[in-house]
């Protein structure tokens, strides 16, 4: 940072929002930096702003105002963000990601006023490492990049989707403190096949509908390798891509270079802590149990795979641990005897008779859990949790898609209809409900509690590949932090505020995997944990003087 505070001075110092201190900057930085006369006389402390910025964000009344704020002071002042959003986490996280980030995509070109990450589009064939060289930090160790094709659950959002990228960094940066100059946002704008942004004269990214076929997969080509080329440290994490390519993408790229995919691996992580959670108020093993997923995407097989492995490694064998896994997608329940199953669901197509409706195979199959994957709002019916309530003591119900509007059912619902025994998870928040005189805290099964703490242990120990097992680990290191006192509320996630607590357990047992499979570039060191934390970013200001 030092050698990059040399080239700043002046404005140029103020608008650097890695840099700027605003009204924080001492009398010797604004003397010596060229700073008097362009900040009001008053030095304030750190505290200081923080209170004038919670006072506005507070004002405001409605989510995505509230959100157009926190990235405004992003955009001028990186560190005091940061401390707002730590201090605050509770508060804010359901704001500058699921669900008000959703909303903010929607209408992303309708409020943009500053590019922040990097476009790069059709048009920049042949020149995407030149393009690469355009960002002004050199030593980027975490990218997330997304064509914009399956934002949350609202589909194709084109180049609108760069808020999804931004706002997982954020949480990388909030929650794990990987530092901001070390991660960079990328947008690939291929087209959007949605006619309503394509007739829209505010939409930033190109009015063309998508690329698809071999062009598209030498696009990807193209920028996988200039981005090995040009940030040779860094792990790319796709984020948001349609099913087809998400897949399609992983397989490809997995054992080629330092990746992985959200949607895919780290929902699945999340979702597997919750299970293991569940177990100690249900009782019984992971093996006892047979698992109903409603959605065959990205989420709901990549959940699938991994309770298989945690299932191998209880003693089941692999056939039989993939028959505990059952999917419902739009047509109905996925069985061997179908002729319109895509390659990805084929593991989990079982022989059983043909069942049409979600209804009729939680009655079919009798499963413990029920995991919602489908962005299909209200996809969990009455009938369907009370057919749950009435055969299990404490049935397991995650309505896991995001942002809330798209949730299968509400946390008031799931309880409601079960009688007060559901135990529940969303993947956007919901508040407690309180129920014949008990109060429920709803678990978030939110990615957040994952992605962060497996990207600083893959960067702290410069592992070359991101595996399922650094997965499976994050999963049983999230589930062995959840308290008694949690689970006494009905939550099987730890509290948000114990964030950065989680993370850098993930972190440091991630890294662990690192060097016991040989991955890392470097040679153990006397202390995982002390060198997880080494990489810590702390928001709070340098001097500069």
């Amino acid at each position: 940072m030092k050698n990059y505070l040399h080239l700043k001075r002046g404005v140029d110092l103020l608008h650097d929002p890695l840099l700027n201190k605003g009204t924080a900057f001492t009398a010797a930085e604004r003397e010596q930096l060229g700073l008097r006369g362009l900040l009001s006389p008053r030095i304030t402390t750190m505290h200081e702003q923080l209170d004038r910025v919670l006072e506005s964000f507070r004002r405001k009344t409605s989510d995505l105002e509230k959100y157009i704020y926190l990235v405004s002071l992003q955009e001028r002042n990186e560190t005091l963000f940061y401390r707002v959003v730590t201090e605050n986490l509770g508060e804010m996280m359901p704001i500058i990601y699921t669900p008000t980030v959703g909303l903010a995509c929607q209408k992303w070109g309708h409020f943009f006023r500053r590019s922040r990450g990097l476009y790069i589009s059709t048009e920049d064939r042949g020149q995407i490492t030149r393009i690469l060289g355009n960002w002004p930090h050199p030593d980027i160790r975490m990218i997330v990049v997304t064509d914009g094709e399956r934002i949350l659950g609202l589909g194709d959002l084109g180049a609108n989707g760069m808020g999804i990228p931004l706002g997982k960094l954020s949480l990388y940066t909030a929650c794990a403190g990987l530092h901001p100059a070390q991660c960079l946002p990328i947008m690939l704008d291929v087209g959007t096949d949605t006619e309503s942004l394509l007739a829209d004269p505010l939409y930033i990214g190109l009015p063309n509908h998508r690329l698809r076929g071999p062009a598209y997969d030498e696009f990807l080509e193209e920028f996988v390798t200039s981005v090995q080329m040009f940030f040779p440290k860094a792990c790319l994490q796709f984020e948001d891509f349609g099913n087809a390519n998400a897949f399609s993408l992983l397989q490809r790229y997995r054992d080629r270079i330092c990746t992985f995919n959200d949607d895919i691996q780290g929902t699945a992580a999340v979702t597997l802590a919750g299970l293991a959670s569940s177990l100690r108020l249900t009782g019984g093993r992971l093996a006892d149990r047979k698992f109903l997923f409603l959605g065959a995407g990205e989420a709901g097989i990549g959940i699938g795979h991994l309770i298989v492995e945690a299932l191998k490694s209880e003693g089941v064998a692999e056939e039989t641990a993939r028959r505990q896994c059952w999917f419902v997608d739009s047509k109905g329940l996925v069985v061997r005897g179908r002729t319109d199953l895509v390659e990805h669901k084929k593991p989990f197509a079982h022989e059983h008779r043909a069942v049409s409706t979600l209804l009729e195979s939680v009655e079919a199959l009798k499963p413990a859990a029920l995991i919602g994957v489908s962005g299909t709002t209200g996809g969990f019916t009455q009938p369907v949790v009370e057919a749950m309530a009435r055969l299990n003591p404490r049935p397991v119900i995650f309505a896991l898609s995001n942002p809330t509007s798209k949730a299968e059912c509400t946390a008031e619902q799931a309880y409601a209809w079960s009688a007060g025994r559901a135990i529940f998870a969303s993947g956007s928040p919901f508040a407690p409900v309180t129920l014949g005189g008990t109060t429920h805290v709803p678990g978030q099964g939110n990615n957040a509690y994952i992605f962060p703490g497996v990207g600083l242990g893959v960067v702290a120990s410069g592992s070359t590949r991101v595996t399922d097992e650094m997965f499976f680990v994050a999963a049983k290191t999230l589930a062995g932090l959840v308290t008694d006192a949690d689970l006494a509320l009905g939550r099987i996630y730890p509290d948000l505020a114990r964030i950065r607590e989680v993370s850098l357990a993930i972190a440091v047992a991630v890294a662990e995997v690192a060097y016991a499979r040989g991955l890392a570039r470097e040679a153990r060191p006397e202390s995982v944990a002390g060198l997880v934390q080494s990489y810590v970013y702390q928001p709070v200001y340098a001097d500069y003087v």
